[in-house]
């Protein structure tokens, strides 16, 4: 295929980026350097600010088509960056140790591309979303006024993956990713005099029944379609003061399943779990939600195109026996649209992700424009049969 784009400059971008890092929802000067780095391309379009931080990038066809998203992550994580590199990160406690700086490296490689040979046919959008670590910003892309003018019509995007060759393309035919979120389940009761508990009411005996029942609801018979997990994460239970009762237990827990329906069984079955347990002992009670990520759901027909995509190239595939376990908030555009997440083997010896040790390997770049820029072509190829 030859040089498609100028790898140097992209990574150079890449080594900036990870040099200063931006926690979920504060990447305000990684959307600048974003911006800034699009500019001397002269994209038709350049969207800023939706869904927070969030900068789209359009390059316009000369006919008509259909408009076709990339997506890539701004954030980074609180985590230290403990890499021994020129560009390690500036800010204390702070580090691109989920990759996506090499994500935005890749859709900084599709620019440079359509830059200078335009689409053919319809649109391309880099999507430069905001905030996917805490599971906010893609549902606040996709509902974003400015956003919806966009009229996506297919939506893309990749995670590297450490534990997998290098540049390996991993692909899930329907499910890639689970559903999850956190469960919050708060107990107030009243506090006594702990040489008279009867005086009180203590949420000791709900709050310990509910962590159990929890632990084990996926493993009730006949429930559930697939996959679940329920993880309780944390559970506070009164003040340390021996002289008083508890009168206020706090349950925190991840939920998880391979798919949409089973997590609204899940969510159900928990719920009545906690309420049944807070109204036996007479607790007041309240439940809330945080970080809700769909499942991941593939389309299959686009699945078989990035497949030939993949061979076209000698880019070799691994297919997925079962979805991952971890979730990802670009579940909200494949609700919306048709679409695909797929996995690019970062290696096998990688530091895993989330680690202070993790780096985004350069090498991995050029398969990860190739197929996006591949992905691109076949659809327009596609819809022009």
């Amino acid at each position: 295929m030859g040089k498609l784009f100028d790898v140097e400059k992209i990574i150079a971008l890449r080594h900036e980026i990870h040099q200063h890092p931006e926690l979920s929802d504060f990447e305000a000067q990684t959307a600048l350097r974003i911006i800034k780095f699009m500019e001397p391309y002269h994209p038709d379009k350049m969207i800023t600010e939706i869904g927070g931080h969030g900068v789209a990038v359009v390059f316009k066809g000369e006919k008509k088509g259909p408009s076709v998203l990339f997506r890539c992550e701004l954030d980074g994580l609180p985590i230290d960056d403990l890499i021994d590199k020129s560009y390690r990160s500036q800010t204390p406690g702070v580090g691109h140790k989920c990759g996506h700086d090499g994500h935005m490296a890749i859709l900084a490689g599709l620019a440079d591309i359509f830059s200078g040979n335009r689409p053919e046919a319809g649109e391309v959008i880099l999507m430069f979303q905001p905030a996917e670590e805490n599971g906010q910003g893609a549902y606040r892309v996709v509902n974003d006024k400015r956003f919806k003018q966009l009229n996506v019509d297919y939506a893309f995007a990749l995670h590297n993956l450490p534990g997998y060759k290098k540049g390996t393309i991993v692909l899930g035919e329907k499910n890639f990713a689970s559903a999850s979120k956190g469960m919050i389940i708060k107990l107030t009761g009243k506090t006594s005099h702990a040489g008279e508990p009867e005086n009180g009411n203590s949420p000791a005996i709900a709050m310990a029944e509910i962590v159990k029942e929890l632990t084990f609801l996926p493993q009730k018979e006949n429930v559930f379609n697939d996959f679940t997990l329920v993880t309780v994460i944390h559970a506070r239970l009164g003040e340390v003061a021996f002289g008083t009762t508890p009168g206020y237990a706090e349950v925190m827990a991840t939920l998880r399943s391979y798919t949409n329906s089973d997590m609204k069984i899940l969510t159900q079955h928990a719920e009545k779990i906690a309420k049944e347990h807070a109204q036996n002992s007479h607790l007041k009670y309240e439940i809330s939600y945080v970080e809700e990520f769909p499942a991941t759901i593939n389309n299959t027909n686009l699945v078989q195109q990035i497949h030939q995509v993949a061979k076209s190239n000698q880019i070799p595939v691994e297919q997925l026996a079962k979805p991952f376990r971890w979730s990802e908030d670009f579940a909200h555009f494949t609700l919306q649209f048709p679409g695909v997440l797929f996995g690019l083997g970062s290696g096998v010896s990688q530091p895993q992700l989330h680690n202070p040790d993790y780096d985004f390997p350069d090498d991995i770049i050029e398969n990860g424009v190739k197929m996006f820029y591949g992905i691109y072509q076949q659809i327009i190829k596609n819809e022009q049969k």
